[in-house]
């Protein structure tokens, strides 16, 4: 878990920490972070707040940065609002909404103690990967999914995606933002694949994630299933040898949740190893399936 600098979690004493789950679609902004004359989602969330308090700044945290045309169904984020703040949490939803454009929604509004940090307090992420594999995209999936018409070996895929579960050194799937990270060594405790027809998802659960690291990964186990890269490259790539350059585009990403406390993986008591990669059985009932790594179609 990172650690926060001494400044961000100072709180005054006259300002209520309110936290927010957002959804938004990626697709007219320029990723999360506010940046100078660029439109972002992090600059409507606080010109939102702006309108709301008078003029005043009121600074959006998130739980960490999605680019352009990134999705999200489950960002967090806390801001501190002054006393003089009259909306509670549910009208604090209902007023921001008013205020954001409808690509951005507030799906929940509360007020929570000061020692919540919507970065620093979480124990994870879960991120969701989109690919329409068919020769036709659906009008609907543009911006949406990864339009991939190719090939793809459901059976190398899941071999593929077992390899990447666990703690690794993932340099090889992180891109260059321009700036070192302390370390490069992650732990993916799951990837669930999902084949319905044409759509494969890929959900990935990790205690944190470098920059395009979900991207890098699924370009990199798309690449495998299509026969166009072998396993023991890709086992190379986690052993250190190269790097990828294999990304999948921007629009087939969604952060789905943000984990505090116990994570998605981690039962009541005691913890849980990494779950093996596996492709979920259908949506209809079926037999159980023996235990292990598989792939599911519906």
């Amino acid at each position: 878990m990172d650690h926060p600098p001494t400044n961000e979690l100072s709180v005054a004493a006259d300002t209520r920490r309110l936290r927010l789950l957002i959804a938004y679609d990626g697709r007219p902004f320029q990723g999360w972070q506010s940046q100078a004359h660029r439109d972002t989602v992090q600059d409507r969330l606080e010109a939102a707040f702006s309108n709301l308090s008078a003029g005043q700044r009121i600074v959006v945290h998130g739980s960490g940065r999605t680019d352009a045309g990134v999705h999200a169904r489950g960002q967090v984020a806390h801001a501190d609002v002054p006393s003089a703040w009259r909306h509670d949490a549910g009208q604090s939803r209902i007023a921001l909404n008013a205020h954001l454009p409808p690509a951005v929604r507030i799906l929940q509004a509360r007020f929570v103690p000061a020692s919540f940090h919507a970065r620093f307090s979480a124990r994870g992420k879960v991120y969701r990967y989109r690919v329409w594999n068919d020769p036709v995209l659906d009008p609907f999936e543009i911006g949406r999914a990864w339009h991939f018409p190719d090939g793809i070996d459901d059976e190398v895929l899941r071999q593929a995606a077992q390899r990447v579960v666990g703690r690794h050194d993932f340099a090889a799937f992180a891109a260059n933002r321009g700036k070192p990270v302390a370390s490069t060594v992650r732990t993916i405790r799951r990837v669930d694949v999902r084949r319905r027809g044409p759509l494969l998802t890929f959900d990935f659960e990790g205690d944190g994630f470098l920059y395009k690291m979900v991207r890098l990964l699924t370009g990199s186990l798309v690449r495998c299933a299509q026969k166009r890269a072998t396993l023991a490259w890709l086992d190379g790539l986690l052993a250190g040898t190269g790097k990828t350059s294999f990304a999948a585009p921007a629009d087939g990403l969604y952060l789905m949740r943000v984990l505090y406390g116990r994570t998605a993986s981690q039962p009541a008591t005691g913890s849980q190893p990494p779950r093996p990669a596996k492709m979920l059985p259908p949506a209809a009932a079926n037999p159980p399936a023996p235990p292990g790594p598989r792939i599911a179609r519906s």
